[in-house]
């Protein structure tokens, strides 16, 4: 499979996810899970992040 890296701000990423909460767990849960792990790698070599509520 090809991979293509995307730059997306913490609120785009939030975005996507809000918009993938609103599918078919079964459709999109190993994506969901896919965005979380890698934003959580880079926020552990990155430090702390605000958050905009």
């Amino acid at each position: 499979m090809n991979e293509v890296k995307l730059t997306l701000s913490l609120r785009e990423i939030n975005q996507i996810l809000e918009a993938l909460g609103n599918q078919s767990y079964v459709s999109v849960f190993e994506l969901v899970a896919n965005i979380q792990e890698q934003v959580q790698t880079q926020m552990k070599n990155t430090g702390p992040v605000e958050t905009a509520a």
